[in-house]
């Protein structure tokens, strides 16, 4: 399992994944989530994974190598809706080569949900969750992020608090207090995290950054977002009844 949370805000894109695929009492494993395809002045995009980390690197190796018959990548789309069409094309592709065997062994096991994310020089930023049939739905102001995976626990923290107009760097702040939450919910979900932040416009990353457990900035916004649950609910009034 992992968990991965994608923005559409009014001044750009914030982008966050963990790192864990698997986990128990000896079977940890990390992976990267998140791939970054750019070209400066012209396009950034971010395509983030939760799933079958096999289904995910196939369709990785397919928007990196092309797709059939003209060998189309993300590198070479014009628009991000396109580009989430042919992201759509290469689950179907893996799912074709090797999702009847998959289920044939284990129902179930073509699990996979992305986030794409980005934008392409002449069009709007863009935030696309794409499910395992190809098909796919888009952000909207009304409804300003996507999450995929164990994502129970870090959403009533940005239902209460995010919205479209948030700031970039406020509502990266509220990526990580919902990363948080769900790093110590989850055992499913572990670091080192990958941040991405990318202002409208700049077709580049302003800020690209892993996370781990020694990350001084993530170590505080811990300790004081627990502290602060701890104060606020010491402030609430006791039930009267």
């Amino acid at each position: 399992m992992t968990y991965c949370v994608g923005m559409l805000l009014k001044d750009g894109l914030v982008m966050l994944s963990d790192s864990r695929t698997n986990a128990g009492v000896d079977n940890i494993a990390t992976f990267r989530k998140m791939t970054i395809w750019s070209h400066p002045e012209e396009r950034v995009l971010c395509l983030m994974s939760s799933g079958n980390l096999a289904v995910a690197q196939a369709v990785t190796n397919y928007l990196d190598e092309g797709l059939e018959p003209d060998g189309e990548r993300l590198t070479s789309v014009p628009t991000m809706f396109r580009a989430a069409q042919l992201v759509g094309k290469a689950v179907r592709a893996v799912y074709e080569a090797d999702g009847q065997s998959l289920e044939a062994k284990e129902p179930g096991a073509f699990n996979i949900a992305f986030l794409l994310g980005g934008q392409i020089k002449g069009g709007e930023p863009r935030l696309y969750q794409i499910y395992a049939a190809g098909n796919f739905i888009q952000a909207t102001e009304s409804t300003p992020f996507f999450q995929i995976g164990e994502h129970k626990y870090g959403k009533p923290i940005l239902d209460r608090a995010l919205s479209y107009d948030t700031d970039l760097r406020a509502a990266a702040k509220l990526a990580l207090i919902s990363m948080d939450s769900t790093l110590r919910s989850n055992l499913s979900v572990g670091l080192p995290l990958d941040l991405l932040i990318v202002r409208r416009d700049s077709f580049a990353a302003e800020t690209r950054r892993s996370i781990d457990e020694n990350d001084p900035y993530f170590r505080e916004i811990r300790q004081r977002w627990s502290s602060s649950l701890r104060e606020a609910i010491a402030t609430l009034p006791n039930v009267p009844y």
